[in-house]
């Protein structure tokens, strides 16, 4: 499996950078096969509703009926919600500062700045969880109540007699959408080429749109280090471990994640350094492990909320202080639809614009320098992922002993 994710990387940096080359030597012709970037586009659209329903659905499902949830299971999801909203309030922080997105010139488009200045209330926040129309807002694409509505669905479903069979089935409907979204992302290299090669060829200045790249990915990259070196060491302290001994025994695991970019293909591994070398109880590791694969993405979430102001910035667009509410409710929950497959938060990064009124095209800009991000945001989920078992052995061990 880490072999054909490696492969597939290479690929998509492979067309990335002839992307970036035709639309350097060539120019405005590029723009011609732009169409094949929008087909592309199209199809992780396609994908994106079942994927975050069967995704969410399943990974609650995977927890076990909510009703018996204990303080493992409570202790668990609240760390991990916590610890990926700490990691999208970093990345929205860091990318306000910098405003990677304003050395790109000529990209604003006055009719997308009209679209996206619509004013959004706290009201309206809290409203836009909730749809009357649960079907209208899955064609709609109004991610939000689609991700709530799939919250509440998995955790009903686990405390219903026949919620078993039906688990199974979604199960199953989740591991499908997983192998279409994996079909689609071999596309991923040509996709990417038009795509690449057709924006860089728009803008014109590809000295501006490199330089306001690279400032990006410091920026996603700054963040990454604030969380994955202070922010989770922070929480790692509260298990008593230590932590560079705590980091070096699970290592091999993040090595594996940097190179697979994929925290499900790492579980395994993931679960034998964290029981074997770092010595933290079975019990726990083989609960907290698993549904972090599942329902933690840190890295990724921190990623989402980064991007989608970039390209915010990119058009021209001043995104309200609400509006960036928004950005992290949505970043913070659609993480958790974020599937562990390589360049899953591509697919969900859809979310987040379509939560803003933000260009889905948009998402070209970033793709350049995509796969490579990829692999230091996986790496930080399943950093993350093990800092949870330990601090949750931690815990309830602790409450054992005192009862």
């Amino acid at each position: 499996m880490s072999t054909n994710h490696n492969r597939l990387a290479i690929l998509i940096a492979i067309g990335a950078i002839c992307g970036f080359m035709a639309a350097y030597f060539i120019g405005k012709p590029m723009q011609s096969v732009g169409w094949i970037g929008d087909l592309f586009l199209n199809l992780l659209k396609m994908m994106v509703v079942p994927l975050v329903f069967f995704s969410i659905t399943s990974g609650i499902t995977y927890i076990g009926d909510i009703r018996r949830l204990g303080k493992t299971g409570t202790l668990t999801f609240v760390y991990y919600m916590l610890t990926t909203a700490i990691s999208v309030t970093v990345g929205l922080i860091l990318v306000n500062i910098i405003k990677p997105g304003k050395y790109i010139k000529g990209t604003a488009d006055g009719e997308i700045v009209e679209v996206a200045k619509k004013q959004i209330d706290i009201s309206d926040i809290i409203l836009s969880f909730i749809s009357d129309n649960i079907v209208d807002s899955m064609a709609k694409m109004e991610m939000l109540p689609i991700i709530i509505f799939s919250l509440l669905f998995g955790a009903a479903l686990t405390t219903v007699d026949v919620g078993k069979q039906v688990t199974n089935t979604i199960s199953t409907l989740n591991e499908t959408m997983l192998k279409m979204v994996m079909w689609v992302m071999e596309l991923a290299p040509i996709g990417i080429f038009a795509l690449v090669a057709a924006k860089f060829a728009e803008a014109g200045s590809i000295a501006a749109l490199t330089k306001s790249l690279g400032i990006y990915m410091i920026t996603v990259i700054l963040g990454l280090a604030i969380h994955g070196g202070i922010i989770l060491p922070l929480f790692l302290k509260f298990s008593s471990k230590k932590i560079l001994k705590y980091f070096s025994d699970v290592s091999p695991a993040l090595i594996t994640a940097f190179s697979t970019a994929s925290s499900s293909a790492t579980l395994p591994l993931t679960l034998e350094c964290v029981t074997k070398e770092a010595k933290v109880k079975q019990d726990s590791a083989l609960f907290v492990l698993p549904v972090g694969a599942t329902i933690n993405m840190d890295g990724t979430a921190l990623y989402e909320a980064v991007a989608a102001l970039f390209i915010a910035q990119a058009y021209g667009v001043e995104l309200s202080i609400t509006q960036q509410i928004v950005i992290f409710l949505t970043a913070t929950l659609a993480a958790i639809g974020a599937a562990g497959i390589p360049q899953a938060g591509l697919v969900t990064m859809v979310i987040v614009l379509k939560a803003v009124n933000l260009p889905l095209e948009g998402i070209s800009l970033i793709l350049a320098v995509d796969w490579l991000l990829d692999r230091f945001r996986t790496t930080i989920n399943v950093w993350g992922d093990t800092v949870g078992a330990a601090v949750v052995e931690k815990v309830t061990h602790t409450s054992k002993q005192n009862v």
